[in-house]
């Protein structure tokens, strides 16, 4: 049985400043020096819990490395736990993703080493390809700034819509240039992408929700990010100053191992992809 600390969203955001040292045995981010205790890694379901869970059971132990996964249904707490030192650090994210995230809440993350990449994808429970999406139609997008922008170039890279010149990683429905089938765009939080599918003709869902939702992205998306010269690859990030915690390096050589790739190519088939 996994001992694996489960949280929703509304019990984080009231806890988080309760998960300290005394909760967690957590060194913190605010006292790099002190290394006794597990190191506490904050990371979303699936597949970062399960690839560290799996890291947990059976690779761990003999690296020396005590390790404690608390799983966070949301990309916001992770990291603001990661800064104010109620986790060790986070697995989750994306750079662009991270950028965004430091820049607006003035945190002070930094990625260790990448691990997977997860491919986002368009789902629909009403049709079968997108040809067969009619004008009009609704397709939910994840509401934060990297993932709207990812999906609306993911649309766009299917021939689906065509962005604005010049539009990076911040693009909206705003820099739409042309829409031919007059689609709807319902911004929700990417958690809730997948469980809107059922009110929406489609919707771009991040891979770990897909994959919790039991879709198979390689197989179930009507259409797929190219995993080719991705910058959205996943890594494990700490507070700056903390890159140095020997329980980090530890864990950063494990989910770079030949062990952890052969985990993730088995048990994802090609839903996940290993970065290394």
């Amino acid at each position: 049985m996994r001992n694996t600390a489960k949280f929703s969203t509304a019990v984080l955001a009231a806890g988080a400043l309760t998960l300290g040292l005394s909760a967690c045995g957590s060194s913190g981010s605010g006292s790099a020096s002190d290394t006794s205790g597990p190191l506490v890694v904050a990371a979303s379901p699936t597949p970062h819990a399960e690839i560290l869970n799996y890291i947990k059971e059976h690779l761990a132990k003999k690296a020396g490395l005590d390790l404690e996964v608390k799983e966070f249904q949301d990309y916001i707490v992770p990291n603001t736990a990661t800064e104010d030192g109620s986790v060790d650090a986070n697995y989750f994210q994306n750079q662009p993703y991270l950028d965004d995230f430091n820049k607006k809440r003035g945190t002070h993350i930094v990625p260790v080493v990448t691990v997977h990449l997860e491919p986002l994808g368009l789902y629909s429970h009403k049709v079968k390809s997108v040809d067969a999406l009619k004008s009009g139609a609704t397709v939910a997008v994840p509401n934060d700034a990297v993932n709207e922008a990812r999906s609306l170039k993911l649309l766009a890279a299917n021939g689906l819509i065509t962005l604005k010149d010049g539009v990076g990683s911040e693009a909206t429905p705003q820099d739409i240039a042309k829409n031919p089938k007059n689609l709807k765009f319902k911004e929700v939080e990417a958690a809730q992408t997948v469980r809107s599918l059922d009110d929406v003709d489609a919707a771009v869902v991040n891979g770990n929700y897909a994959i919790s939702a039991d879709l198979k992205p390689a197989k179930d998306a009507l259409v797929l990010e190219s995993a080719k010269n991705s910058p959205y690859g996943n890594f494990l990030a700490v507070k700056d100053g903390n890159q140095d915690d020997p329980r980090v390096k530890k864990l950063a050589k494990l989910l770079t191992s030949p062990e952890v790739k052969k985990f993730i190519e088995d048990k994802y088939a090609g839903s996940v992809i290993a970065s290394f």
